[in-house]
């Protein structure tokens, strides 16, 4: 009865993570329960278990990883190395705004920037753009 309480915890967990990590472990405790017919020695049944839940995790999680969790790519790069318009002006102390490719992001530079200059964007701090003057 333990390890059915197992599969079903762990299968519970999975419902809840989407992760693809406790449902080897539900299969794990499929294992492990089916040790019982053969054996009443709990060490072996965990031996069971724990030899069952690596190998499901080392063999299948990578080949279904790569299919059904799909990473996605971001536009954090995108907007690094071009060239914008100041809004707002930006100071040391204070953000600013800055027009980039029709967007208008937070930004903040170390040095005084004014009104329609214009700037490079050097990086991306959570959702502010750090920026450069451009000389002409």
């Amino acid at each position: 009865m333990f390890w059915f309480v197992m599969f079903v915890v762990f299968l519970v967990i999975e419902i809840i993570t989407v992760g693809l990590v406790s449902i080897w472990f539900s299969f794990g405790s499929l294992f492990a329960l089916l040790s019982t017919c053969f054996t009443d020695n709990i060490y072996i049944q965990a031996i069971v278990f724990v030899v069952f839940s690596l190998a499901l995790i080392l063999i299948c999680r990578p080949l279904l990883k790569s299919k059904f969790i799909k990473t996605e790519a971001t536009n954090y790069g995108k907007f690094i190395g071009k060239i914008g318009v100041v809004t707002k002006e930006i100071t040391s102390h204070e953000y600013g705004e800055v027009k980039v490719d029709g967007t208008i992001w937070t930004a903040k530079s170390n040095k005084k920037i004014k009104v329609d200059e214009k700037v490079k964007v050097l990086d991306i701090e959570g959702v502010k753009l750090i920026v450069e003057r451009v000389d002409d």
